[in-house]
């Protein structure tokens, strides 16, 4: 595959088909780091015109690198499908990769490519789950706004014609929220409604909208809370047994993890490839042993996480934090002293 992009795609799909069993356009633009997940979630809200408006990149290149993954995918002799992107706003209006909306370029980026091991029952869900039309998004501003519609404000709003309405000008104004937290229960009370919508708000620290609840109508959420109460024992069973198995897996990869990093790092000190894997790895952490690329156990990722570990513990790095100096600065203070560090256990001898 020609060239420096070409080797960036590959890699981003190779960790897409790896976790997922097929590659999207999306999964290769945050791969490359063109788009985070926070402009996908304005995306596919409705809030921007085009993913290429919240991109560094323009259509061009961003083609460039589709035309690139298009040429890995069948080499590896995925098999091509189309998905439909559709907002999450009420007009359910197709969403746009591009500003100029050029229909075959779109119908281009709409291509997912699966592996070819999987069977044609797991293909055709993978199919209708790409399809299927999105939750209604209603978001929990953290800024002032106005209505376009009525011109008042509220908790919450929802877009509609590229504009922020509240609930009451967007005929959700009877629905009551349920907070997140019991998943059986707002998945019960969500399918119990026959209006439903996503509640979420923009997370600063984290740069991403985290889901607040679900909004539904009274009597489904009534319904619902029947359902839970009567079969809770049975749910509860499942719960542990599920706690059991996801403790279980993650035991398993911090194991794979920590003897990836002592490949890659053999003069790690006994037993720190392991405590960096259990920190690293630690599910609902957040940290980079969490991601896609970890769970892979990419050499890149796995380095990241051997990384973020000597800054803390073999660095003044948290000192300098605690001292008031800017995170960017303090790194590049202890950089020399990092590089140091993994030199070192970098050497077999």
């Amino acid at each position: 595959m020609g060239g420096k992009l070409g080797g960036r795609v590959a890699r981003a799909a190779e960790l897409a088909l790896a976790g997922d069993k097929y590659v999207t356009a999306i999964d290769v633009l945050t791969g490359l780091g063109w788009v985070h997940a926070r402009h996908v979630d304005l995306w596919r809200q409705g809030r921007a015109g085009s993913l290429e408006e919240l991109a560094p990149v323009d259509a061009a290149r961003m083609s460039e690198a589709l035309a690139h993954l298009t040429d890995w995918a069948r080499a590896r002799d995925l098999v091509p499908g189309e998905a439909t992107y559709q907002a999450g706003t009420r007009d359910r209006r197709p969403l746009r990769f591009t500003a100029g909306g050029d229909e075959e370029t779109e119908r281009e980026f709409r291509v997912h490519w699966l592996s070819p091991d999987l069977s044609d029952t797991r293909r055709r869900r993978i199919e209708e789950r790409q399809s299927k039309a999105p939750d209604l998004v209603v978001v929990a501003p953290t800024a002032e706004w106005t209505c376009a519609g009525c011109g008042d404000t509220g908790p919450y709003l929802i877009m509609e014609d590229d504009a922020p309405h509240c609930l009451t000008c967007a005929d959700l104004d009877h629905l009551v929220l349920l907070p997140a937290g019991n998943a059986a229960l707002s998945r019960r009370a969500k399918q119990a409604s026959g209006l439903s919508a996503i509640v979420v708000r923009f997370n600063r620290r984290r740069k991403r909208y985290e889901r607040l609840g679900v909004l539904v109508e009274e009597a489904a959420l009534a319904a619902a809370e029947e359902r839970c109460l009567a079969d809770e024992e049975v749910r509860a069973r499942r719960r542990e047994r599920d706690r059991e198995r996801r403790a279980d897996e993650d035991a398993e990869f911090q194991t794979r993890m920590a003897a990836e990093i002592r490949r890659l790092f053999p003069g790690c000190p006994a037993g720190r490839a392991e405590a960096i894997a259990q920190h690293a790895a630690r599910r609902g952490s957040g940290r980079v042993g969490r991601t896609a690329a970890a769970r892979a156990l990419d050499e890149h990722a796995v380095t990241l996480a051997v990384v973020a570990s000597v800054r803390h513990l073999d660095t003044g790095y948290d000192d300098l934090l605690m001292a008031g100096v800017p995170r960017s600065d303090a790194r590049d203070r202890i950089r020399d002293r990092v590089e140091e560090v993994l030199t070192t256990w970098r050497d077999i001898s």
